[in-house]
């Protein structure tokens, strides 16, 4: 009885039991930590995370969506370019952080309820950590022996199927064609040596008044004509003014500009001329500025659809939709106008995000409803809907259509994507707009909401070359109707320009009222240099050798030198239908980077850029053929020899 202990009897009894509860309550602490340890550092305790941490830190960003960029953008950007040194924007707001986002159009109810039913919404793709480098970095490690799957310009070479400027840069054999062929090129030099005595750096040159014009498609950007110029004088051979051309872009090319820019405008002469100075030249200087420059057009898809908005300020990334287009909605022919561009980005970077972008464009619109099967210009980047049903082939719609074939074309004919999307809109305006006027002219209409309107504009005489350069692809029963369509379309353009007092077609022609590829309205009786007639006239050419077409191209050039050539360079006029001409005082940057360039080629033989190995994108700007099959095998090539 000695041994037993009662309870509360001995004071060494108490201190014992309060020992065990002190050793027991730290075990107990140690299994808590342990437990709550694992939810924080094993791999697989994301799910656990979730229920602890907010939904900002843990949610995946999607491709398309404002998160994505803001956090691709964040890691690439230089720290200088994350905090803007307060630069005013041309709406004069300061470029702050704060700022740009509070001037982002907020996002609707019905778009946040579509993300969240997965109905505009596109497929989630986490942010890989290792993609931090700037595409502008890579591109300093290519051909030096950098990684195995950057861009190689010796393994591009390789690639083509024969030399870019051909055996004897094109020249003809016949002497009246060169002859022509070297009246093109004094013309380019005119052009361009005017517009360096007069405007040199500044965008465009107006020759009347012998100064530079800057304009605000670019958002401060400068030096358009001498982007536009670089490819045209290289394959013209203007060494001197080329090399002055790249002098300027490697001292005086700011990208770093802050003010709204068209995204279309920025993309197709700016972007596109600098791809093709590279590939055509192989100077790294060009690679590295385009890639640059590409970076800084991503933010325009931070919208709920990932469908760009038009207009972007290149400093600060806010993107808005310009204020004419109806509610707020994004072009069919400006964000369809990236995709040749943007897979060469791809190309050079080895960034797939510029392929994502444009192929998410793509998956919107082969889910949304097409009125009867045509695609509107107008949808809105927040729902993703059309936002009104007019339908055009000219301008708002005309260059979407020209990049699914060209898209087809430039992925060495694999993109069956592109090739079905083409193919089936042609349809469609065959279908809806395709007319044959009284006169037995063959016309393309516009579409309103079902109504025709017998208008066709410059713009879509274009659409000649396009049916042309696709006419081998489609169904192979349909390949000479293609080409017949091809021809009237070109003829139909061809006959807006003789039917002109300057031989020189007007911005739009009308069928309708008695009157039949004319212009009935004064609005419509302008010419500002454009060159969609004569790259029909170059693309049938070279699909048919119908000497018609060089004779028709000089034409052209016969008027342009009475009519548009003045003592300082060449100028758009205000009414093709009278011999007295007025001038509109402006040398289009877009008539030294397509007009000339497409009658250079239409008096060269086929082998100077021949189009097994090129397509042009909307601005003329050559782009090669991407054989991946070819590149893949140069790089293991290159691995089994080392």
């Amino acid at each position: 009885m000695v041994f037993r202990k009662l309870p509360g009897v001995s004071a060494s009894g108490m201190g014992l039991r309060l020992s065990q509860k002190f050793v027991f309550l730290l075990f107990l602490s140690g299994l808590v930590t342990l437990c709550f340890g694992a939810l924080f550092f094993l791999p697989d305790s994301v799910r656990l995370k979730r229920i602890f941490l907010s939904k900002t830190e843990t949610q995946p960003v999607t491709v398309g969506s404002g998160s994505e960029n803001d956090a691709r953008e964040h890691l690439k950007r230089p720290k200088e370019q994350e905090h803007p040194r307060g630069m005013t924007s041309a709406k004069g707001e300061t470029s702050t952080k704060l700022k740009t986002l509070s001037r982002k159009p907020s996002v609707s109810h019905e778009a946040t309820e579509e993300r969240l039913a997965g109905g505009k919404a596109q497929e989630d793709l986490t942010l890989p950590r290792s993609k931090t480098e700037s595409a502008s970095q890579k591109a300093t490690s290519s051909d030096h022996g950098g990684n195995s799957d950057t861009f190689r310009y010796s393994k591009f070479k390789r690639c083509l199927l024969k030399p870019p400027l051909g055996r004897d840069n094109g020249k003809p054999s016949d002497p009246k064609t060169n002859e022509r062929r070297e009246k093109v090129k004094e013309m380019m030099k005119f052009a361009w040596d005017n517009y360096k005595r007069f405007a040199w750096g500044k965008n465009e040159l107006r020759p009347l008044t012998r100064n530079g014009h800057i304009g605000n498609m670019f958002g401060g950007l400068r030096g358009a004509s001498i982007i536009d110029s670089l490819d045209t004088l290289y394959i013209m051979g203007l060494m001197e003014e080329y090399n002055d051309a790249k002098e300027w872009v490697q001292t005086s090319l700011d990208l770093n500009s802050n003010g709204e820019a068209s995204l279309f405008e920025v993309n197709i002469r700016y972007v596109g001329g600098l791809l093709s100075a590279y590939y055509l030249t192989g100077e790294e200087l060009f690679k590295r500025k385009v890639l640059e420059l590409g970076e800084k057009l991503l933010p325009a898809f931070n919208t709920p659809t990932g469908i760009p908005r038009g207009v972007i300020n290149l400093g600060s990334g806010t993107s808005w939709s310009w204020g004419w287009a109806s509610a707020g909605s994004s072009i069919l022919a400006e964000f369809g106008t990236l995709h040749l561009e943007f897979v060469h980005l791809t190309e050079l970077s080895n960034n797939p995000i510029y392929t994502e972008k444009v192929m998410n464009i793509r998956k919107l619109l082969n889910k949304i409803e097409k009125p009867h099967g045509l695609y509107p210009n107008f949808l809105s980047p927040v729902s993703g809907n059309w936002v009104q049903h007019h339908v055009s082939i000219g301008g708002l719609g005309d260059s979407f259509y020209e990049y699914l074939i060209k898209s087809f074309l430039m992925s060495d004919k694999t993109d069956d994507d592109a090739k079905k999307m083409y193919y089936g809109a042609l349809e469609a305006i065959e279908a809806n707009l395709v007319q044959k006027s009284p006169g037995g002219l063959t016309y393309m209409a516009e579409w309103r909401g079902g109504i025709l309107d017998h208008k066709m504009g410059h713009l879509a005489c274009f659409s000649g070359g396009m049916i042309g350069i696709g006419a081998d692809d489609g169904a192979p029963e349909k390949r000479q109707h293609y080409l017949d369509l091809a021809a009237e379309i070109t003829h139909t353009c061809h006959e807006s320009y003789t039917r002109s007092a300057t031989k020189l077609g007007p911005e739009a022609f009308r069928f309708d009222g008695g009157g039949e590829a004319t212009a009935t309205r004064l609005s419509d009786r302008y010419y500002i240099l454009r060159p969609e007639v004569i790259e029909s006239y170059m693309y049938m050419w070279r699909l048919t050798h119908d000497p018609k077409y060089r004779e028709w191209g000089w034409e052209a050039v016969e008027a342009l030198e009475q009519h548009c050539r003045v003592e300082s360079g060449f100028s758009g006029i205000r009414d093709v239908y009278t011999m007295t001409v007025s001038h509109d005082n402006m040398q289009q940057s877009f008539f030294l980077s397509e007009t000339l360039k497409y009658l250079y080629l239409l008096f060269s033989d086929d082998d100077l850029l021949p189009l097994e190995d090129w397509v042009f994108n909307t601005e003329a700007h050559p782009l090669p053929i991407v054989r991946k099959s070819c590149m893949q095998d140069e790089t293991q090539d290159k691995t089994a020899s080392e």
